[in-house]
């Protein structure tokens, strides 16, 4: 710093210079423990997954109330991802994840303690939720504040952590179920997230490069005004739609795998590792995913995965035997990974960097909501028809849904001009 240079930008000019910055090793330290708190928290989602045929079992339901207590969790993590989101804004990353990380801590135990279904699904709804939510989408939002070059690997990575949980956790969990019996695995789970994910959650207390500075307030407020041409109210909105219909699709097999199985008369066991190897090449996808959209941008990233989802859910129809269902659900986890972390990707190429963590969340909320009615609605489509054919069917109606969304907002950039208005013509 020259001694002589008396502006009042010098002191920010020094700080920025020597704090950890964008596309930065701390950056990608960061991102290492994001991807561990993803995969610790993201066991919310999954265990109800795999503890479905127990929990109706235990409390002597039909299969669309034993989905019940996914579809609370789906619903109560979209709506403390909202909360969750604005938080990370105004505080910072770290205080949510903390938050999130004591609600699995304390809602394991609980859940464990149920005497009834609706007890089960509270817990799961409130406490199991919030924790899921804390570890999700303010995280993906908080990695694309951290990243330039390669923001869609960056959050590719992040969030492919949602689906490392999927790929870790229904084998373990289905063996200590089948071992110890679902109560006493879940007072463990909570345990070790406790031990794992409060250390983890030290690295994130840093703020973004840019949160504090005055170039960071200036790119806000010159930011897009008409996003596409339209209003930014009016491309939420579409995103928000186009996130819904997508996981409604998307809430087919990954929620009713195990029980899928289990019907077909291969087991609950079987179903469990077929969730694991979808999840285990959504992990795949969603890395191949991040790399692509770094190089044909958010909307069209959308486009392909909406489209490859769509096949792979037709696939389905005729795979009844074990070779056939593991080759079509290792597609559907290629297939489909990219799809959620394109809607960040989109945010961030498309509004202010200041409104990522509350916009991000409002998207991943109804992607949310989206999977809880999915997940429902199958397993209710299923009591009706004694089979999931038309559950299958239901999803590629849904999911048509999303690639008409994803084909007029891509039609729309490509009309666009510099800054996302569109070009006169």
């Amino acid at each position: 710093m020259n001694p002589h240079d008396s502006s009042p930008e010098a002191p920010l000019k020094a700080a920025t210079h020597d704090a950890p910055g964008v596309d930065s090793a701390y950056a990608w330290w960061r991102l290492a423990c994001t991807l561990l708190l993803v995969t610790c928290g993201g066991v919310g989602m999954w265990s109800v997954v795999v503890s479905l045929p127990a929990i109706q079992a235990e409390f002597g339901v039909a299969r669309g109330a034993a989905s019940l207590p996914y579809a609370a969790t789906m619903v109560g993590v979209g709506f403390a991802g909202l909360a969750m989101g604005r938080m990370a804004d105004r505080f910072g990353v770290a205080v949510p994840v903390v938050m999130g990380i004591l609600c699995l801590g304390a809602g394991y135990p609980l859940a464990a303690a149920s005497g009834s279904l609706a007890q089960f699904v509270a817990v799961q709804g409130l406490l199991l939720a919030a924790g899921c939510a804390a570890s999700f989408s303010p995280l993906i939002a908080d990695t694309s504040l951290w990243f330039e070059r390669r923001r869609g690997l960056a959050v590719g990575i992040c969030a492919s952590g949602n689906y490392l949980a999927g790929a870790l956790w229904p084998p373990v969990l289905q063996h200590f179920i089948e071992t110890a019996g679902w109560r006493q695995t879940h007072v463990w789970v909570g345990v070790f997230c406790l031990a794992v994910m409060l250390p983890a959650s030290l690295v994130l207390r840093r703020r973004p490069p840019r949160a504090g500075s005055p170039g960071a307030a200036r790119a806000a407020s010159a930011s897009v005004s008409r996003p596409l041409g339209m209003a930014p109210a009016t491309l939420q909105f579409l995103l928000l739609v186009a996130g819904f219909g997508c996981c409604v699709a998307m809430a087919m097999p990954q929620v009713h795998m195990v029980a899928y199985c289990a019907d077909l008369g291969y087991g609950p066991a079987r179903g469990a590792q077929l969730l694991s190897v979808m999840l285990a090449c959504g992990v795949v996808s969603r890395l191949g995913f991040g790399m692509i959209s770094d190089r044909i941008g958010g909307l069209r990233t959308l486009m392909v995965g909406s489209g490859l989802q769509c096949l792979a859910l037709l696939l389905f129809l005729p795979a009844q035997g074990p070779a056939s269902l593991t080759l079509v659900a290792a597609l559907f986890g290629l297939f489909q990974g990219g799809i959620v972390p394109a809607y960040a990707i989109i945010v961030r190429e498309h509004f202010p960097a200041a409104e990522t963590g509350t916009r991000v969340a409002m998207i991943i909320t109804a992607t949310l909501f989206g999977m809880a009615l999915g997940g429902w609605m199958s397993g209710a489509i299923f009591d009706l028809t004694g089979s999931y054919a038309a559950a299958f069917l239901n999803g590629i109606g849904w999911n048509a849904v999303n690639l008409i969304i994803a084909a007029f907002l891509l039609h729309r950039a490509r009309g666009a001009g510099p800054g996302g208005r569109l070009a006169m013509i």
